[in-house]
């Protein structure tokens, strides 16, 4: 039941995506319309529709705008994302970037991060102030790591830094927005964003890791693509600052590079802390009353932390 529930709201957040975006500025149309129809795992909306259930809510429809709106701020980076890491391919197609140029990539990922703000404005004050926030830190996650791959040098504690504002924010934001449109008390909606605030650190983490021992085909990009952006695997493992092989990678072969990293054992320490993470997200989870909801997001865990792609 809750599986056809989430699969018809993720079906209602793909209409609505390609709704919004649309525009009499052809460039602008046509390159948001590929970034969106490309695919993706939806995670964000996932889990905003699930924290919405698992407080008590029980009409999706209340929030598709709102999952919409997560998910086109995590596809407007990635527009940019890959302009910095000079990315050809994103879940099997050529990217932005590549296909339109530098310039109307930047655009297009604005564009997006704008359209935001229209589908955000109809929950008031205090659903835009999380989403606001969560942005911010957003922006301030992916400089930090851009000031760390120009620096050659990152350590765990930048790397923690990091990941907890690029990708755990908007996870965060994602369940607590929804649970709070729900109508949860304080206590359930601060149990929820930690559970999703933890998954999304186990989930950049597996990531990253995925970039080192990943299969190209399965994930849809080059694999090593965001290496020098971060050696989050090595930071884990070393504990210590480390130089980010930016060097390496220019005067060696990649896939030495990579090699190295696999032997290195930096990979099963990045592993076993993302499991640290998910085993966190968990006990947050299990603080909030049982329900399907609750149960599909304790799977939730599961696939993150196993995924392949």
């Amino acid at each position: 039941m809750v599986k056809d529930l989430i699969r018809n709201g993720l079906d209602a957040v793909e209409e609505k995506l390609h709704r919004v975006v649309k525009t009499d500025v052809d460039v602008l149309d046509e390159a948001s319309h590929h970034i969106i129809g490309s695919g993706g795992k939806r995670f964000r909306p996932r889990l905003l529709f699930l924290s919405y259930l698992a407080a008590g809510g029980d009409d999706l429809d209340e929030v598709v705008p709102m999952a919409a709106a997560v998910e086109l701020v995590h596809t407007a980076t990635l527009v940019h994302d890959d302009i910095n890491d000079h990315s050809l391919t994103r879940r099997g197609k050529i990217t932005v970037h590549a296909r339109w140029g530098r310039t109307f990539a930047l655009l297009t990922g604005d564009y997006l991060f704008t359209k935001v703000y229209e589908m955000m404005a109809p929950y008031g004050a205090r659903m835009n102030t999380i989403m606001a926030e969560a942005t911010v830190l957003l922006v301030e996650g992916e400089t930090l790591q851009a000031v760390a791959a120009k620096s050659g040098q990152i350590d765990r504690e930048t790397y923690k830094k990091i990941i907890s504002r690029k990708t755990a924010s908007l996870f965060r934001a994602a369940a607590e927005m929804g649970s709070l449109v729900a109508g949860a008390d304080e206590a359930v909606a601060g149990h929820l964003s930690e559970y999703a605030h933890n998954l999304g650190l186990a989930f950049q983490i597996v990531d990253d890791v995925l970039d080192i021992v990943g299969d190209p085909e399965t994930m849809g990009k080059p694999v090593g693509a965001d290496l020098p952006q971060g050696m989050g695997a090595v930071a884990l493992h070393n504990g210590r600052k480390v130089h980010s092989g930016i060097a390496e990678v220019e005067a060696d072969p990649l896939q030495e590079l990579m090699g190295r990293l696999r032997e290195s054992g930096a990979v099963e320490v990045a592993r076993a802390e993302a499991e640290e993470m998910a085993q966190r997200a968990r006990k947050a989870l299990y603080r909030v009353p049982p329900s399907p909801a609750r149960d599909e997001m304790d799977r939730l865990i599961d696939q993150v932390v196993r995924r392949e792609h």
